[in-house]
C-alpha cells in the first residue's frame, strides 16, 4: 500500500471510529486517548492527521452525517420517478423509523445529538452542521414546491414551514423516543405525520 493512500485509510479509520463513539458515548465523553486506543493508533500517528478533537468532529460531521442525511432523506426526493409527493413525503419520514434498529432507537439520531450536545458551546461546529440542516430543508421546500405545480400540494401550503415541522417532529420524536423502552411514542408520531400529510395534500 503507498503511503497517500495508507493514510487515506488512516483518516477514514480515525474519523469512522470517532463517530461511533460520539454516538456511542458522546462528544464530551470521548477523548482523543479513547480514539487512539480504539484504533491502535500510536500519539505520532494520530496527531499527524488531526490536530484535536475539534477536527475530528468538524469531519465527523462532513463525511458521515453530512452523507447519512443525504442518503436518507435526501437522495430520496430527488432521485424519485414514481412516487406523487405527498406518497414520497410519508416515505421518507415514516420507512426510516418502521426499519429501525433497536440500536438506532436507543441512540436516537446521531446529528440530532451532537446539535443537541455541542451544536452551540462549539462555534466551529454551527456552520457545517447548519449546512447539513439546511440542506435538507432545501431539498424538502424544492419536493413541496414540486406538489404544489403538480397540484398534489395545497397551494396554500407555505413550504418553508412545511418543511420545518416534517425536520423537527421527525427529530423531535427520535430524539424522545431515547427516554423510553417501546414504540408507543414512534406510533403515536407516525400516526400524526401521515396524518399531516394527508391535510397539505
Amino acid at each position: 500500500m503507498n503511503q497517500k493512500l495508507k493514510s487515506e485509510e488512516t483518516q477514514k479509520l480515525i474519523i469512522q471510529t470517532a463517530f461511533e463513539m460520539f454516538y456511542h458515548n458522546g462528544f464530551n465523553n470521548t477523548s482523543v486517548p479513547d480514539i487512539m486506543k480504539e484504533t491502535n493508533l500510536t500519539k505520532g500517528a494520530f496527531y499527524h492527521h488531526f490536530k484535536n478533537k475539534k477536527d475530528i468532529g468538524i469531519k465527523v460531521i462532513e463525511n458521515i452525517l453530512s452523507k447519512r442525511i443525504y442518503n436518507g432523506f435526501i437522495a430520496p426526493l430527488k432521485e424519485n420517478k414514481t412516487r406523487k409527493v405527498p406518497d414520497l413525503l410519508l416515505y421518507v419520514f415514516t420507512e426510516r423509523i418502521e426499519n429501525f434498529t433497536e440500536k438506532e432507537k436507543a441512540l436516537g439520531c446521531p446529528a440530532n445529538n451532537m446539535i443537541n450536545e455541542i451544536g452551540c458551546s462549539i462555534t466551529a461546529f454551527r456552520d457545517p452542521l447548519r449546512k447539513l440542516m439546511d440542506g435538507w430543508k432545501d431539498a424538502l421546500i424544492e419536493t413541496i414546491e414540486i406538489g404544489k405545480e403538480k397540484n398534489e400540494i395545497k397551494a396554500s401550503v407555505d413550504s418553508n414551514s412545511a418543511a420545518t415541522y416534517l425536520i423537527c417532529s421527525f427529530e423531535g420524536a427520535r430524539g424522545i423516543r431515547k427516554i423510553y423502552e417501546d414504540d408507543a411514542l414512534f406510533n403515536s408520531y407516525l400516526k400524526a405525520v401521515k396524518e399531516y400529510i394527508k391535510s397539505i395534500s
